[in-house]
């Protein structure tokens, strides 16, 4: 199931935009992300570590770090790169389809 996220163009590079499960009908929010790489990335949006939601992180090249406890994941592949989180981020396939940011849910 593929979910239309909105222009690609109004994600600005560094930025990251939080989609509601309730919107997506996925079963959890996600943060889909424009990396300092041009390329879109989406993880789950709530930390492994603590309820802290990583679209309101700071973006780092291909990293989110936590707002809460500076935890930071591998946009690319949710991988965690620091503590205190031990365990991945899932990571979801996001498109630029026809100029739109697509979420394959």
């Amino acid at each position: 199931m593929s979910y239309k996220v909105g222009p690609a163009d109004e994600l600005s590079e560094g930025e990251a935009l939080l989609v509601p499960a309730s919107e997506s009908g996925a079963s959890e929010d996600i943060a889909v992300f424009h990396a300092e790489d041009g390329n879109f990335y989406a993880l789950q949006d709530e930390c492994t570590h603590e309820v802290a939601s990583l679209s309101d992180g700071w973006i780092e090249g291909c990293e989110v770090e936590c707002p809460i406890h500076s935890s930071s994941f591998d946009l690319r592949t949710g991988k965690v790169q620091c503590m205190p989180a031990t365990v991945d981020a899932r990571t979801y396939k996001v498109a630029v389809v026809d100029g739109n940011l697509e979420l394959d849910i």
